[in-house]
């Protein structure tokens, strides 16, 4: 039987901001997809099980390409042109365009040099811990700790100066956050561009001791880099504070996984894992097909627009036994918070050495921890947010 989801759903139901919006889960239950009218009109599709996600993923009969994007679930667009993506912003490109930009940058976030941050990551983080302490006994947290420390990190790595990363933060805040309008969202945008135009061009300068100055002998033009720094910064940035954040909140929400992790911090591995699983903050990614394709038991016709649903995908009880569950101990690998195939995120090995520091330091530098408010009165990203996760969490601790 064919599913037709009216709307796209906004809100999380009370007293539950780690589950999907609770349409798309029934939707999910009656069919792996379907169909759905955008803001504009276009018949278009949700894809909401893990396994027709999956094959779209990996499947290159469906686009990521930026001019293609021309349909949104809330915006209509109307006849405005949508145009290519810029130089070197390769998440919205196809083969064979998309490789030139990420091949250069494979070797620079293989396992092994990520772990070799470990230690770094360990100093930034003890850094920010000591801070919370003697400021404390409460913080919020989002400020305090999530965001400092991956900012930091994808700061070094990039080779800004750590003078500029209060820019950074707030500008990608204002374009990714979902919360303001779009004179000022193009103001954050176009003010970051210009930044990373000077930051490029100091390096062919001065090249230091970073992954932007380690591709200044590539092929590569100056407005190639500023867009892949663009790509690197705002997927280094956003999408690791918001899984600090938010983890954190759900620990605190679940006190026996959090008990669990606290007791044996060997669980750690596992444990990022399964909060990437159950949280999946990069909530949804569209594809557009090239040709018919048949999917599900329908035919997609070319030039359809699919959302890609990874929230429902990774809660897929198909997929995953208990899915709505939050168990640390989960053996049940493979889920898609990364995303697959060729645009898997490039950075999630340095996302998972942030991770498997910060969380167990902060439980075990903080044993009484504790939200500082009502649950319910935490305040969340909207739903039309790239990335979800919390605002500010304030938290306690008995001094």
């Amino acid at each position: 039987m064919e599913h037709t989801l009216t709307t796209m759903p906004t809100a999380r139901q009370a007293g539950c901001p780690f589950d999907p919006p609770k349409e798309l889960t029934q939707a999910r239950e009656q069919s792996p997809i379907s169909r759905f009218t955008f803001a504009d009109g276009h018949q278009g599709w949700v894809v909401t099980g893990y396994d027709l996600v999956r094959s779209i993923l990996a499947d290159q009969r469906f686009s990521s390409r930026r001019e293609l994007m021309l349909h949104h679930p809330f915006i209509d667009y109307g006849d405005i042109e949508v145009p290519p993506a810029p130089p070197g912003e390769f998440l919205l490109m196809d083969e064979p365009q998309h490789s030139r930009y990420r091949k250069p940058l494979v070797g620079k976030f293989t396992v092994r040099r990520m772990r070799l941050l470990t230690e770094r990551v360990e100093q930034i983080t003890a850094d920010h811990l000591d801070a919370m302490e003697q400021a404390g006994p409460s913080a919020d947290l989002v400020t305090a700790f999530a965001k400092p420390i991956p900012g930091i990190v994808i700061c070094e790595l990039l080779g800004v100066p750590y003078e500029d990363r209060e820019f950074f933060q707030e500008n990608i805040d204002k374009f990714l956050g979902g919360e303001v309008d779009d004179e000022e969202l193009i103001a954050a945008y176009t003010a970051t561009q210009q930044y990373l135009a000077q930051l490029v061009a100091a390096k062919r300068a001065n090249p230091t001791d970073d992954v932007l100055s380690d591709l200044l002998d590539s092929d590569l033009t100056d407005e190639e880099l500023q867009g892949m720094a663009l790509i690197l910064l705002t997927a280094g940035f956003d999408t690791t504070a918001n899984m600090l954040a938010l983890g954190t909140f759900a620990l605190l929400r679940n006190p026996d996984q959090l008990a669990a992790l606290r007791a044996d911090p060997a669980l750690a591995d596992q444990a990022v894992e399964e909060l990437l699983r159950y949280l999946s903050v990069a909530k949804q990614f569209h594809r557009v097909a090239l040709e018919d394709v048949e999917l599900g038991g329908h035919t997609i016709k070319a030039g359809t627009t699919l959302i890609l649903s990874y929230n429902t995908a990774n809660r897929d009880p198909e997929r995953f036994p208990d899915p709505h569950v939050l168990d640390l101990r989960r053996q049940d690998g493979g889920h898609l918070a990364f995303g697959h195939g060729i645009h898997q995120c490039l950075g999630q090995q340095l996302a998972r050495v942030e991770m498997r520091v910060a969380f167990p330091a902060l439980l075990g530098r903080f044993p009484t921890l504790r939200l500082a408010v009502p649950a319910d009165e935490v305040a969340l990203r909207p739903e039309i947010a790239d990335i979800y996760g919390v605002k500010s969490l304030p938290v306690t601790w008995d001094a």
